[in-house]
């Protein structure tokens, strides 16, 4: 019968669009892009200001931007309520439900200063409070407080720059700048040396800093928490962040 087909086809598509609407809903994976400068940028600059990507990467010696006197700032800055400063993990794990999936948490509550002498950056201590930190999933940042990070055993995680990062001179505003930083990070009660690599630009009076580095859980003594839903988690993740600093008043 003609019509008893047409149902049926009419039936089938129907089927194959929740099927479709299924597997995005549980297989897509919402996780926030790596941090990268020029969305750190974004966050600070005036809603009037042009930030071209390819000034963004200009050198310094080709670059037509405003040089900035070494003495138009103080030596010291600090962590600035102006933009986005955030600083996370980013992790892959197998969760029973949809398979593999990118884990990434993060949190606003970054305090720390820089040091800068007019050609190198001599100190920079941060703070994270990891009691804060939110992903896409309460019951995974819950866990974190008992299981994995332990945060309320090891409630925050620090860096101290151990070697000054040589500059050369004041950066050009919106000038790429990239370095290395070495220093120590304490993690989940454990210190380790870590060489870190940074983009920075200085923007409408701020210094924007975005960085990540690999970090291996058992090298802080860290048991990846598995569960119900969570059959494993993996052994290496990234520690990354995004860092807006202003002149000290």
């Amino acid at each position: 019968m003609p019509n008893s087909r047409i149902i049926g086809a009419v039936i089938a598509g129907m089927v194959l669009v929740v099927l479709a609407a299924g597997w995005y809903l549980f297989f897509r994976n919402d996780a926030p892009p790596p941090v990268d400068l020029e969305t750190a940028v974004a966050s600070v600059a005036s809603p009037t200001a042009t930030v071209e990507p390819t000034q963004i990467r200009t050198s310094t010696a080709t670059a037509a931007a405003t040089q900035i006197p070494a003495n138009a700032y103080g030596e010291t800055w600090v962590v600035s309520s102006t933009g986005d400063t955030f600083a996370g993990y980013r992790i892959e794990e197998q969760l029973v439900s949809i398979g593999t999936n990118i884990a990434v948490g993060r949190t606003s509550d970054v305090t720390g200063s820089l040091e800068f002498d007019g050609e190198n950056i001599t100190a920079v201590e941060i703070e994270v409070d990891l009691t804060t930190l939110k992903s896409d999933d309460s019951r995974r940042d819950n866990q974190l407080g008992r299981r994995g990070l332990q945060t309320r055993t090891f409630p925050t995680a620090t860096f101290i720059l151990t070697a000054p990062i040589p500059i050369g001179e004041v950066p050009q505003e919106g000038v790429l700048v990239s370095a290395t930083a070495t220093g120590e990070l304490t993690f989940h009660g454990v210190t380790q040396e870590v060489a870190i690599d940074l983009e920075g630009q200085l923007i409408n009076g701020l210094v924007v800093i975005v960085g990540s580095t690999p970090i291996s859980l058992p090298d802080y003594d860290i048991e990846p928490p598995v569960g119900r839903s969570v059959l494993s988690v993996s052994e290496d993740g990234t520690l990354e962040f995004q860092v807006i600093f202003e002149p000290a008043d």
